[in-house]
């Protein structure tokens, strides 16, 4: 008996150590786009959100804690000159990024759907410098189905280990094309997510399981629902419907979102999204308790309450001045200054100088495009490569692709519905809330050149826009084809305007482009201007916002929300 009770104790005093209590803190950022150095290359000014504010509190978080793991949730590769130049111009050194994020010991980083927008040449190269996998279980080879990067990671201390499973937002095909992503496809996150957390469990036993995933939380975002198939925000919907995780990283929509749901066996599921920029890091809190309960706490901390580290600052000087110095270098000089709002209002400079560049090099009969940005200005004078990321933000290749006449209208509807309100009902043109912001994001805010048209904001949706003529003053026929100039997000289906506003099935959208080009929009119009030394920008005449007296006031009240920014002020 006195040998069973001994067998006993020692049983008890094993199982007390494997269960004793212990705390976790995982830190992980999402959506930096480039936010490395305190410094806007853009803009030419300091700022307080960055990995070198950040890194500071990564820092303090390890010196005062145990059991430290840092993790990452994607879009990295793209935003910023930083990125751009190790993507496209220094491509012999070691890429920025993973110089960073090996010198900040991530364990961990998940790959976004703006690091597979820079194509395989890049990524390909950029994830073999990482020192830490790279996460994207449901992005699998198109070969025999097995996961294209790393499923998932098991980080143990102690006794105690925690499962990652990283998923990425299975959209990518509706953005991009097929090239930037061949040898792949992208499965439904909730089937993958049942999938990989039960092979998790079966095979490692973790005591906590962790989701990090490149996608965001609101479900119904583009008219989605809870149960579409591959959905492009299903981070929630695993947590609500996937029994094992208990916690969920999330990004993609760049919202900040703090929350707790309930599996589905009523669990405790902690959602943390941490944004956009550099501007936060999330920080999970997972406490084990000794009868083997996993409880998570989030919080959300803004870099800006950091110090910049000059640890991070001294370690990456030269490849900071190797940036600032290729941003500096000057494109060619302006005559005017060019305001991005006004874009909002009717012909601008700022997008019609797009469309003159899309229509020059394509020659297509009509160009369409979006503002990339809304509340920077372009002061005249010298115009750096930096500044040309305010012109034209992301690396977006240039197609042409054939629409009917009547597919060119309705697509029209669709973009002007995102943005026009009636006057009469909401007192003004612009779709805006409470808080005097835009309802919708105006990089999908498309309009045309190429034709002669006019858009009446009375008028009940899917009757505003009236297309006169080309812009030749030839008639405009709803039922003959056109070719049509537009960036690769759009004509890859981004935005939907190509399915819910022209109406073309997904499917068929590759049937229809005419060409792609090799360049991207923003390096042909560096060229253009850098070949012309001098630019003399204006706004074009070839669309406005009728009736125009009845308006008149009302745009002009609508224009003070936006107040012009330059980007040097």
């Amino acid at each position: 008996m006195r040998l069973l009770r001994n067998i006993s104790l020692l049983f008890a005093l094993t199982l007390a150590t494997q269960l004793q209590a212990q705390t976790w803190h995982v830190l992980y950022t999402t959506d930096v786009h480039g936010s490395i150095f305190p410094y806007n290359f853009v803009t030419e000014k300091p700022t307080n959100n960055s990995l070198s504010n950040i890194y500071s509190y990564i820092k303090s978080v390890r010196d005062t804690a145990e059991n430290v793991i840092l993790l990452d949730n994607g879009d990295n590769l793209q935003g910023t000159p930083a990125v751009y130049y190790y993507n496209f111009v220094d491509t012999a050194a070691t890429h920025i990024v993973p110089s960073v994020y090996n010198f900040m010991k991530y364990d961990a980083v998940v790959v976004g759907n703006h690091d597979i927008e820079t194509t395989h040449a890049v990524y390909d190269r950029v994830f073999g410098q990482y020192e830490m996998p790279v996460l994207a279980a449901n992005a699998v080879r198109t070969s025999d189905g097995a996961p294209y990067f790393t499923s998932s990671i098991i980080l143990q201390r102690g006794e105690q280990k925690i499962a990652v499973i990283g998923l990425i937002t299975p959209h990518i095909p509706y953005w991009l094309p097929e090239s930037y992503w061949s040898g792949m496809r992208f499965n439904d996150m909730i089937e993958s997510a049942q999938k990989w957390v039960g092979i998790v469990k079966a095979t490692e036993k973790p005591d906590a399981v962790i989701g990090l995933f490149h996608a965001g939380y609101d479900y119904t975002y583009g008219g989605q629902t809870a149960d579409t198939y591959r959905n492009e925000n299903a981070s929630q919907l695993v947590a609500e419907r996937v029994d094992g995780f208990d916690a969920i990283l999330i990004g993609h929509d760049h919202k900040l979102y703090n929350k707790v749901v309930k599996s589905p066996s009523g669990k405790d599921v902690c959602i943390l999204d941490a944004g956009v920029g550099a501007r936060n890091i999330g920080h999970l809190t997972i406490n084990f308790g000794e009868d083997g309960t996993v409880k998570c706490s989030a919080e959300i901390v803004p870099a800006a309450t950091q110090p910049q580290s000059e640890e991070f600052d001294d370690m990456f000087e030269e490849q900071f001045d190797d940036i600032e110095q290729f941003t500096k270098d000057v494109v060619c000089v302006s005559k005017q200054d060019i305001y991005a709002y006004e874009s909002l209002f009717g012909n601008a400079a700022f997008t019609d100088m797009v469309h003159e560049a899309m229509l020059r090099h394509t020659g297509a009969e009509i160009s369409i495009s979006a503002p990339l940005l809304i509340n920077a200005t372009i002061e005249k004078g010298d115009i750096s490569i930096g500044e040309m990321f305010g012109v034209y933000k992301y690396e977006n290749l240039l197609n042409v692709i054939e629409l009917t006449g009547e597919e060119i209208k309705n697509y029209l509807e669709f973009s002007y519905d995102l943005w026009v309100s009636n006057p009469d009902s909401t007192g003004h043109l612009l779709k805006i809330d409470n808080k005097n912001r835009l309802v919708n994001n105006y990089y999908n805010f498309d309009s045309a050149m190429g034709i002669r048209y006019t858009v009446n904001p009375y008028n009940s949706k899917g009757y505003r826009v009236e297309i006169e003529s080309m812009a030749d003053g030839t008639p405009f026929d709803p039922k003959r084809k056109y070719t049509v100039a537009m960036n690769s997000y759009r004509c890859n289906g981004g935005g939907g305007h190509l399915e819910k506003g022209a109406g073309i099935d997904h499917d068929k959208l590759k049937e229809r482009i005419v060409k792609t080009f090799d360049s991207d929009l923003r390096s042909i119009i560096i060229k253009d201007w850098q070949a012309a030394k001098e630019i003399d920008p204006k706004a074009g005449n070839n669309w406005h916002f009728a009736p125009e007296e009845k308006l008149k006031q009302i745009i002009e009240q609508d224009k003070k929300l936006f107040e012009p920014k330059t980007l040097k002020q």
